[in-house]
């Protein structure tokens, strides 16, 4: 048997990783300045996050959802006071896809509908609604095509309203990124997701807050969409998580009542899941990653906005948008060969910056010398 080959790979084969540095199997060492899709969020092999693991495995490696899984409550606590948002519910799966899949079919349950607005440049995964929540038809598939979603213009407070206006009772949730990811690292303005939030109240719809990538502590504050200081009811979550361990969750408002079968699942809320998303909670909170990623994301972003070359900088905290006047393919391949780096990238032009939350100003340094280094080699 072989891989069934939908990916294309970079030739270099990594096997160790150590904070923001990793090493192939040649022994070259590399900054990581993209955690693998952002799902890197304390480093890897950090000391406590692998302990928690280790031990966790030593004594018990799993068990089903029909017992009492004590971490499962742990985390839901440590989670509440990271996000402020103590009151709300918790239920686990396994990844970003799915976490959103349960977003929406538990907003559908709740008010009985079944439109769904999504936003032009939106990813939310590539499971059946979510990828229909994708603003990507390459990927989807015919059997995920539907007529209950439809996509409208991101940043456009009027649009929305004016949907509202005309299909408000039939419209079961809004589902948005507070900074869109693949979609080229776009910020959702305070005022529009001011406005989905008011729209939402208005004619009974769910608000929910994709945070699998802009989440976690990535920006500054736990979930991003929160800056703009009014709240989601459902917000999805997952890489950053449990940095690496395979993990997703959702976490849900009060007034959401939850009855016995309507979500489900085997491993989601793991024991080893849980270990490993606590360990993080724990070190994001200690070490003020959050803090730490609003301050060296302002650095990053402040000297990036000097350099000759550049179109635009784009993001908040840790999720770095750097937008050239060309495609960035050859440069991306000069820093992961040349410079050894790795950047990623959000369509042709741009390249994403998803580091760990601790990574240092000196981090920052080395990708900010190794890229005027670059440019200045091209002009």
């Amino acid at each position: 048997m072989k891989m069934f080959n939908v990916y294309p790979i970079n030739d270099v084969a990594i096997v160790k990783g150590e904070g923001s540095w990793v090493w192939d199997d040649k022994g070259n060492k590399y900054l990581d300045m993209y955690g693998g899709h952002a799902v890197i969020s304390v480093g890897h092999t950090n000391p406590a996050y692998v302990k928690a693991i280790t031990d966790q495995i030593n004594q018990l490696g799993f068990y089903s959802n029909s017992v009492i899984i004590k971490l499962q409550k742990t985390l839901a606590e440590k989670l509440g006071q990271l996000s402020g948002k103590e009151d709300y519910q918790l239920f686990m799966c396994n990844s970003g896809a799915e976490a959103n899949e349960n977003a929406l079919k538990l907003a559908s349950f709740h008010n009985g509908r079944k439109k769904v607005v999504a936003f032009k440049g939106a990813f939310h995964g590539r499971t059946s609604l979510a990828v229909s929540c994708t603003d990507n038809p390459a990927i989807i598939a015919p059997v995920n095509e539907t007529p209950n979603v439809t996509f409208l213009p991101y940043n456009d407070v009027e649009a929305l309203k004016a949907h509202f206006a005309k299909e408000g009772e039939q419209i079961s949730s809004v589902i948005v990124e507070g900074i869109q990811g693949v979609g080229g690292i776009r910020v959702a303005s305070k005022e529009f997701l001011r406005a989905i939030r008011e729209q939402c109240d208005k004619y009974g719809a769910v608000y929910i807050a994709d945070a699998i990538q802009c989440g976690c502590g990535r920006t500054g504050g736990y979930y991003s969409q929160d800056y703009a200081g009014v709240s989601a009811d459902i917000y999805s979550m997952a890489k950053g998580l449990a940095n690496g361990f395979p993990i997703g969750a959702i976490a849900i408002c009060p007034n959401i009542a939850p009855k016995y079968g309507m979500l489900g699942t085997t491993f989601g809320g793991n024991h080893l899941a849980c270990a490993g998303a606590i360990a993080i909670a724990d070190i994001i909170r200690e070490e003020k990653l959050m803090e730490n990623a609003a301050n060296i994301g302002d650095y990053l972003m402040s000297q990036l906005k000097t350099i000759d070359g550049i179109t635009e900088v784009r993001g908040r905290g840790l999720m770095i948008g750097i937008e050239f006047p060309f495609e960035t393919a050859e440069l991306r391949k000069k820093l992961l060969f040349d410079k050894k780096i790795f950047v990623g990238a959000s369509g042709k032009t741009i390249i994403r910056l998803l580091p760990a939350l601790n990574i240092t100003r000196e981090h920052a340094d080395i990708f900010l010398q190794a890229l005027r280094e670059l440019l200045a080699e091209n002009n």
